[in-house]
């Protein structure tokens, strides 16, 4: 059986490019095909040292530092890999890459991140983040994502499954393209973060200073809160926001390496999380330390964050993203605090391991190839 793996972009090692590792060690015969490739030469042992086909996007201007401008493009490249002599084709798209062109003899499976955000139920979030709220820009934006949407849901027919990386993001694949999704979820990498049972007196939050993630909420929140130490390690285009309401209880440390990033989350009370995640992994590399998770209760954190009230609890919830929702479920933490065992939160980090993630992602390709191929002989694909 011939592979073919194809992935969006290759210019970091991030959430995605984790899944990409493991299914390149599930299958490590298999050739990768990419948009473009800028991986640098010491960061390319996630892809085995791969070569990559990369498509025309690699050689145009400012692809390096701004591929995603050529959003336009992306249909239309993706389309142009010839996969004609591939038997199973894996795609690894949050954007463009389930696009790819695909025959009758060809089993498709498509590892969905999500429906691209941008173009579905986050488009005016997206708008308004990028100042194209009104004027001539606003509407060329619309239009291109417009003609996207009908893109993406006509390139969900060429998909034979889709795998979802949680329930939330199975139930957004339902919403848009109308398919049944098998939920895996995404590796972590557990056994990099070391179980501490005794705790400090301080919370810790880290995160990307990007707006949906919510950080100078989180920081406003603790700065009401006096008495409550906050260390927070991070950097990005929200860090001035989270200095100009900081109090002196909050500790902006911004960019951290990470050694200093699991160092505190081994030491801290509890991780602070206030975003809406597709899957989110920074909480379950937390729990993996034995520290509970404060979070905000929508998303996939509710699949992989055990709350009060059930059996062995490893966070607590808050409902609403503002300042006094943080600060009431601080409180909540601390009453319950003594309920939420350390070992609690590291075995339930363990159910996300990345042997558990290939034994799954390995037996739903087989059970979907012995399908496919029984479907194939019996004439009726």
């Amino acid at each position: 059986m011939k592979i073919a793996i194809v992935h969006e972009w290759l210019v970091t090692y991030a959430g995605s490019e984790r899944v990409l590792e493991q299914m390149l060690a599930c299958f490590p015969d298999a050739d990768l095909f990419s948009l473009v490739d800028f991986l640098p030469s010491n960061e390319r042992g996630f892809i085995k040292n791969k070569s990559v086909k990369t498509s025309f996007i690699q050689k145009l201007p400012g692809a390096r530092n701004k591929h995603r401008n050529y959003l336009p493009l992306m249909p239309l490249a993706i389309e142009q890999f010839d996969l004609s002599g591939y038997d199973l084709i894996i795609s690894s798209s949050h954007a463009v890459a389930k696009g790819v062109l695909v025959g009758p003899d060809q089993l498709h499976i498509c590892m969905c991140y999500s429906p691209i955000r941008y173009a579905w139920d986050l488009q005016h979030q997206y708008l308004s983040e990028s100042n194209l709220e009104t004027g001539l820009k606003s509407w060329l934006a619309r239009w291109m994502l417009h003609k996207i949407r009908l893109w993406d849901c006509r390139t969900a027919n060429g998909v034979d499954r889709f795998i979802g990386i949680s329930h939330f993001i199975a139930r957004r694949i339902e919403k848009v393209y109308r398919r049944d999704a098998t939920v895996i979820y995404p590796p972590v990498d557990v056994s990099g973060f070391a179980y501490r049972a005794e705790k400090e007196d301080f919370y810790l939050t880290a995160s990307r200073m990007v707006p949906y993630k919510r950080m100078p909420m989180i920081v406003e929140a603790f700065s009401a809160m006096p008495d409550k130490r906050l260390v927070v390690i991070g950097e990005g285009p929200e860090f001035d926001k989270c200095k100009a309401v900081a109090g002196p209880n909050v500790q902006l440390m911004g960019w951290q390496p990470f050694d200093v990033l699991k160092d505190h989350m081994q030491r801290a009370k509890a991780f602070v999380f206030a975003a809406e995640e597709d899957f989110g992994i920074t909480p379950l590399e937390a729990q993996a330390c034995g520290t509970p998770v404060i979070a905000f209760g929508k998303g996939a954190v509710l699949e992989t964050i055990r709350g009060i009230g059930g059996d062995n609890p490893t966070g607590v919830f808050f409902p609403e993203q503002t300042p006094q929702a943080v600060i009431e479920a601080v409180g909540v933490f601390e009453l319950q605090q003594a309920n939420i065992a350390p070992q609690a939160c590291r075995e339930n980090a363990l159910r996300f391991s990345p042997e558990r993630f290939q034994r799954e992602f390995v037996d739903l390709v087989d059970q979907e190839w012995d399908r496919f191929s029984e479907h194939r002989r019996q004439g009726v694909m």
